[in-house]
């Protein structure tokens, strides 16, 4: 416990310091090759939206004595031949099967061809429709809940900081996170829903929330020494990020270890797959928000801002008063 407080300590004071700001260009040239990365994921294996965004049938047959996939397959084509079927097995007892979209006497003689087949009574089997209205709808506000978190982000941020470059810097953070973790979404094979949807959000929520804490310490590294600080602004930069980076590590692992117990224990060994669209989505984005604020937002800014007259002519003056201390000696 004392080395990882002397740790701390070091990395506060400026003794022990990764170079976050100093080689902002391999980490940049990581993130964009994990953004391409992540928009080339759903052209090998498209992403897979929920029936509320696509509209369709679903039937649910209530613990039938077999969970056979075939089974459900066969009801289906028996009735729509040429209706695409998808079927998933929820908690490990009943069988979930989605349609296209079928006319309301297709859809009676599918919930009785599958009660028939898993031989459980026609009450046993429920059937629900989204129509393509609904579907769209929900992917419209979806987007509009997006467009105005972002804009109100940009906004905010840019008057509680007074620059206009923290704002970007966060934003470009933001759509990395969300990016990346939409790639992992699809390359695990999950459905976006509108749980998936409220997951994305609330990581987006928790990237701002630590990119603000590691930027309200870089405005104070940069403004409070002013003229007589003996560091550039890319080292004060820097400091403020390592000066955050324990406490950044500690949130997340906090934030994360109980997302993952519900991931891991609760949506895959118990099979509460209700819990599985939401819980993947904000696991993945408070690990994946952790990288971008410490790797992309803060080197981003930094370079954002090192061409700004004043501060070329001040870390100009830094490095000749240094300069001149290494001649003295």
């Amino acid at each position: 416990m004392a080395s990882m407080n002397e740790f701390g300590n070091n990395l506060y004071s400026g003794k022990t310091s990764f170079p976050f700001v100093a080689k902002r260009r391999l980490w940049f040239v990581i993130a964009i090759a994990l953004v391409v990365a992540s928009a080339l994921v759903p052209l090998l294996r498209p992403v897979q939206f929920s029936i509320e965004f696509t509209g369709g049938s679903q039937f649910t047959v209530l613990a039938p004595e077999s969970i056979e996939q075939s089974t459900a397959t066969e009801a289906v084509q028996s009735i729509a031949p040429d209706a695409a079927t998808k079927i998933v097995i929820v908690n490990n007892t009943d069988v979930r099967v989605q349609t296209d979209q079928l006319s309301q006497e297709d859809t009676l003689l599918v919930a009785q061809a599958l009660a028939d087949k898993y031989q459980v009574e026609t009450d046993e089997v429920t059937a629900s429709f989204i129509g393509p209205a609904w579907g769209e709808n929900v992917t419209r506000q979806s987007l509009w809940g997006l467009s105005i978190f972002l804009a109100l982000t940009f906004l905010i941020l840019a008057l509680y900081f007074r620059t206009w470059k923290m704002s970007a810097a966060a934003i470009v953070g933001l759509l990395d996170v969300l990016v990346i973790t939409v790639g992992v979404y699809a390359l695990a094979g999950f459905e976006i829903s509108p749980a998936a949807v409220i997951g994305f959000l609330t990581i987006l929520a928790y990237s701002l929330y630590d990119t603000t804490v590691v930027f309200d310490k870089i405005r104070e590294n940069t403004t409070e020494d002013g003229e007589n600080s003996s560091r550039t602004f890319g080292e004060s930069v820097n400091l403020a990020v390592n000066q955050t980076l324990i406490r950044s590590i500690n949130t997340s692992i906090v934030a994360a270890l109980p997302v993952g117990a519900i991931l891991f224990i609760g949506a895959f060994w118990l099979g509460a797959e209700t819990l599985t669209d939401i819980s993947l989505s904000i696991f993945v984005g408070i690990l994946v928000a952790t990288y971008s604020t410490l790797f992309v937002a803060a080197p981003l800014y930094s370079l954002l801002r090192e061409k700004e007259p004043a501060i070329v002519e001040r870390d100009k003056r830094v490095l000749e008063l240094r300069e001149r201390a290494k001649a003295d000696v």
